[in-house]
């Protein structure tokens, strides 16, 4: 297996961790959109849990990061992070009621081994959460029109929704839930943006499949 992507993360933790505090009403609407689907209790888990941004906000207090640099962060945000990548989990099936990857799947080497990871550790029943940005909305095409000049993005890989539940699909998971968010472009957003149903019109998209 290759190497996870997280050279950029190691040399740039500040730069990351700054994006947040730069674009607060952003990271606010995404937290938003990410609640209305997130079950309110039970076991859970998130992949690629970075910092812990998402996962301490949100209450999830298990996270799998393979940065060094960014599991500090989380620690001191309280979360339990485990060294390992979203391809080979460090633990056994049928064990987690969710799973949470927020913008996980543009860093992750092989989609379908993480998908197919991610079943494995669900209960029967559980739900598997995705935030990302739809390669296809507006700040999908600025993201990969720049994609060069961003320390991050270099090394994404982005999506479109059809591929996501194409890929989520295979790997056995049903019952797909949808909820979008981010209108306008990251400068322009000075407030909470709104979080509707459905996708093709948010740039952030949440989808929650079942296994």
């Amino acid at each position: 297996m290759k190497m996870a992507r997280i050279e950029p993360f190691e040399k740039y933790p500040s730069r990351y961790e700054d994006w947040f505090n730069r674009n607060k009403f952003v990271y606010e609407t995404e937290l938003q959109a990410i609640r209305k689907l997130l079950p309110k209790n039970g076991k859970g888990i998130e992949i690629g849990v970075g910092s812990g941004r998402f996962a301490a906000p949100l209450g999830v207090k298990l996270g799998v990061e393979p940065s060094r640099k960014m599991r500090e962060f989380a620690q001191k945000r309280g979360i339990e992070v485990v060294d390992g990548v979203a391809e080979k989990l460090p633990f056994e099936g049928n064990i987690f009621d969710f799973v949470l990857m927020v913008t996980t799947i543009c860093f992750v080497d092989d989609i379908d081994a993480s998908f197919r990871e991610a079943y494995r550790v669900l209960l029967p029943g559980g739900s598997l959460i995705i935030g990302f940005i739809d390669k296809n909305s507006n700040l999908g095409k600025i993201y990969q029109e720049h994609k060069a000049k961003s320390v991050f993005y270099k090394i994404a890989t982005f999506y479109s929704i059809t591929e996501v539940v194409s890929y989520l699909k295979k790997a056995g998971f049903k019952d797909f839930e949808f909820v979008q968010t981010i209108f306008h472009n990251l400068t322009e957003i000075k407030s909470i943006e709104p979080v509707k149903k459905g996708y093709g019109e948010g740039s952030f998209v949440v989808v929650k499949a079942i296994k």
